[in-house]
């Protein structure tokens, strides 16, 4: 029988996967060789050595959120966003309370549409797709309307990469004895977030973005008298944010199968996080391949939708350009040819596209993705870089 191979890709990948491109989107990302080496073994997810990990993976997470003993963290199954709709379910305000969203892209609006499905009272403050809140909008939504007892805000919205003020916006809720609940999906392990000093109470995040594991699992750092306070409140079973908690608490167990290896590869993805120099260290690095990328970007013409001043190191949109021979579909499997997926559309209202700067990328990997999207826009014939009036 003849065999017949597969052609070897024009490019070299990431170290331990050559033929796979780098993924410079904000997760899932490329990750070290170790922690894929982690996926490796099979673990039962009742023996002592498993609950074991487990109980470390939560012990650090409060550890890197700067919390104090007030807090727990619950690991919940799931992407990010089975995480977020198990704490709007569960932690829900008491009757006659409302929930105040502070969007300003596709994530602060599914946090609302989760609460709406839900049936649950909310209200929101709608920045657009690139504009920053600030606290003063949300002291005036409390001032205007005594309802609103919790407050949604996402950290770093990767509809554009902006980063948001979040201890801003908590001094204002707090103030009003609010509840400050954060999303930092896309930020936490890269962007500095003390709940103690920022008096945030509730922070949701995700194990395929910052820290560097894959996917497979969601976890929410929460004080421990609201996850009290949420028996019997949550509308499912399976996203019972209390329920959750008190099996992890009773036994060190997962009331349902958990995601066993993506937990084991995401303890080993903690301790290279912490090899690396911790949040400062992981920050300056995702600084330096955003840096690196938008100034050679913005050399060849191109336009950021965000300033220098409000775009963060996580994930970087450019503005399309507006030369009529410009495609993005050419231009992302021209990049992924060369060995760099980019994240495959755009979210934004402007026709742009975003390439995410996290994960295990350095400069080099940068200066590369710049060096292909020049070779695949000469390919096209794009000339003019300016994006479209």
């Amino acid at each position: 029988m003849t065999q017949h191979s597969q052609p070897l890709p024009p490019f070299k990948g990431p170290d331990g996967q050559e033929d796979m491109p780098y993924l410079l989107t904000p997760g899932p990302l490329t990750t070290s060789r170790t922690v894929k080496l982690a996926l490796l073994a099979d673990w039962g997810s009742r023996d002592v050595e498993f609950r074991a990990v487990v109980k470390d993976i939560r012990d650090e997470l409060k550890k890197m959120a700067g919390c104090d003993d007030s807090y727990e963290c619950v690991i919940v199954q799931g992407s990010g966003t089975f995480a977020i709709e198990a704490t709007l379910g569960s932690l829900r305000p008491p009757k006659r309370k409302k929930t105040l969203v502070v969007a300003n892209g596709a994530y602060g609006d599914r946090a609302a549409q989760i609460l709406e499905r839900l049936g649950r009272a909310v209200t929101k403050i709608d920045k657009g797709d690139s504009t920053a809140p600030t606290a003063a909008d949300v002291e005036a939504a409390m001032e205007a309307d005594h309802a609103i007892n919790h407050v949604w805000v996402i950290h770093c919205e990767t509809t554009s990469g902006i980063v948001n003020p979040i201890d801003e916006i908590s001094r204002v809720v707090k103030a009003r004895d609010g509840v400050m609940m954060v999303d930092a999906m896309s930020s936490f392990g890269a962007l500095p977030l003390d709940m103690v000093r920022d008096k945030i109470d509730v922070m949701v995040s995700s194990s395929n973005k910052c820290i560097e594991g894959i996917p497979g699992f969601s976890y929410v750092v929460v004080k421990r008298d609201l996850l009290e306070a949420a028996k019997g409140q949550s509308h499912s079973v399976v996203l019972d944010l209390y329920e959750q908690w008190k099996g992890l608490e009773a036994n060190g167990q997962f009331r349902f199968t958990p995601p066993t290896h993506a937990l084991v590869a995401f303890r080993q993805a903690l301790r290279e996080h912490a090899a690396e120099g911790g949040v400062a260290a992981r920050g300056a690095r995702y600084k330096r391949n955003a840096d690196v990328l938008v100034t050679r970007l913005k050399a060849m013409g191109f336009q950021m939708l965000l300033g220098d001043n409000e775009r963060g190191p996580i994930i970087q949109t450019i503005l399309s350009p507006g030369d009529p021979n410009f495609d993005f579909e050419k231009l992302y499997n021209g990049l992924r040819d060369r060995g760099f997926a980019i994240y495959p559309g755009k979210l934004t209202k402007r026709p742009s596209f975003r390439i995410g700067t996290i994960g295990q990328v350095d400069e080099t990997v940068m200066k590369n993705v710049v060096v292909a999207i020049e070779e695949v826009l000469k390919g096209m014939d794009v000339r003019n870089m300016a994006p479209a009036a």
